[in-house]
């Protein structure tokens, strides 16, 4: 088992000294085929642990079919000599889990084999449609059964309530169009004394939808390729890079203004459906402490990495330290905690929001305590400028002298996005002075965040928040 963890993409203690202390089964699921449900917990040598949910199937015979999901051969004290085979791979054990979806009636809760399967929705889920895996997730496994609906199956797993479940219930009964509608979920209290373990989820399969990532590359890629025609429409008549960017098959505006719109609108449900807290001047403060805090930790350990990030320091505390002086206070809700364009569908008439569990490095009750919707924001904005700075990295190898005028029309592209996605989230509300003092921080602090996880993943990447601190902060160029 501790092989098969070591290779697989959702497990994040690779490259970790960790060890596998305990193997809890906590669910046995009617087949055929077997499917068994084991939380295994890793411990580190600090002393950390974390749990992960290992759905298994179990045949007496190898299956050539999903050999490349072995997890081995074995003799399991209940099933007897087996092969194992995570059951994500394997269609006929997700059609075990549908099945117990399928019998549990809406608005009601059902035991099978150990798990406790909910459902919400008024749906009928198709029970005879085969499964396929996505292959690009990393944290979680998802499974769509046809056209009809999608399977989450959470890997790394905590007790207490998921909070993509808990979003995802209060959106789907708010009537938001802006979230695919949540059909069920299921939880495991075998076992534990802490509280139940949400396990997977089951919600409308966007069979349509194209990813909001994707879309903003595409709209970069058609300006930057398209630029050179543009700039001169006609002999004489030359445009500025904003121009070029209205008149090219690139211009995203009009999408990014509906996506803060959709934003501002999944903000409020939010706000009517989760408990909300106000903060005073002493909690405003210490937002900004945390923010310092962390960019403290980041120039020291980043010294050797990212020693030009020491550089940036006098002036990004100038910008967390405005946010202490700001004589306001604040109400703090729920928020999607992770917001970027990867976390966006765009369907046939709106946006849709996805993945709603918060940042994954924080502990769970740090997930679910309301904080400041300029933090979502903030992530979002970041992101417009990390989509325009990848494309015209690609665009960049053997530019020459003209690297210059691909980077003035990537930085136009992100202003105008970035613009539009703000207007659509403040509609006819104007930003006050305060506001602009937290976005401007929140977003400085996410591009600290930024520096630290390039730098540990994608060296070559680290100049993108670099040269964002530099325009937030107005500390000199990124060198």
């Amino acid at each position: 088992m501790t092989a098969y963890l070591d290779r697989a993409r959702w497990f994040g203690g690779k490259g970790r000294d960790h060890r596998v202390t305990d193997v809890r089964r906590v669910a046995t699921l009617p087949g055929p085929p077997a499917v068994t449900i084991d939380i295994v917990t890793v411990r580190y040598p600090d002393g950390s642990e974390e749990l992960y949910q290992l759905p298994l199937a179990h045949y007496p015979e190898p299956q050539e079919r999903i050999t490349h999901a072995l997890v081995g051969p074995h003799t399991d004290d209940a099933l007897g000599s087996v092969h194992s085979y995570d059951a994500v791979h394997d269609r006929e054990a997700m059609a075990v889990y549908l099945r117990a979806f399928a019998a549990t009636a809406p608005e009601d809760t059902s035991r099978v084999g150990g798990l406790v399967f909910h459902r919400i929705a008024e749906h009928e889920l198709d029970t005879e449609t085969h499964s396929t895996l996505f292959s690009g997730e990393q944290s979680n496994s998802s499974v769509a059964f046809g056209d009809d609906s999608l399977l989450k199956v959470f890997r790394k797993v905590t007790p207490g309530s998921n909070p993509d479940i808990e979003v995802h219930r209060e959106l789907t009964r708010a009537g938001s169009p802006h979230v695919a509608a949540l059909y069920g979920w299921a939880e495991t209290d075998e076992g534990t004394s802490a509280e139940p373990i949400d396990l997977a989820m089951i919600q409308q399969f966007l069979r349509t939808a194209s990813d909001g990532w994707d879309l903003a590359l595409a709209g970069v890629r058609t300006l930057l390729a398209e630029a050179d025609e543009l700039a001169e429409p006609r002999p004489g008549e030359r445009l500025d890079d904003d121009e070029v960017v209205l008149r090219s098959g690139g211009d995203f505006a009009g999408e990014s203004e509906r996506l803060g719109t959709a934003v501002a609108e999944v903000h409020e449900v939010l706000r009517d459906h989760f408990p909300t807290t106000r903060w005073g001047a002493a909690d405003v403060a210490a937002i900004a402490d945390g923010m310092d805090a962390r960019l403290e930790a980041q120039v020291r350990d980043l010294a050797a990495l990212v020693p030009t990030l020491a550089l940036h320091a006098p002036a990004l505390r100038d910008v967390f330290d405005a946010v202490r002086h700001l004589d306001v206070s604040l109400t703090a809700q729920r928020v999607h905690g992770d917001l970027h364009l990867g976390q966006t569908l765009r369907v046939v008439h709106n946006w849709k929001l996805v993945d709603f569990e918060g940042e994954p490095a924080k502990p769970l009750a740090e997930r679910v305590l309301p904080d400041s919707p300029w933090r979502d924001v903030a992530g979002m904005l970041r992101s417009f400028d990390y989509a325009a700075r990848s494309v015209e990295r690609d665009f960049a190898d053997g530019a020459g002298e003209d690297a210059a005028v691909l980077s003035s029309r990537a930085s136009a592209w992100a202003e105008r996005n970035r613009a539009a996605f703000l207007a659509g989230y403040a509609g006819s509300t104007a930003l006050t002075d305060s506001d602009r003092v937290l976005l401007a921080a929140y977003e400085a602090d996410k591009a600290v965040y930024e520096i630290g996880y390039e730098a540990r993943n994608r060296p070559g990447w680290v100049d993108i928040p670099l040269a964002a601190l530099a325009r937030l902060t107005g500390s000199g160029e990124d060198t």
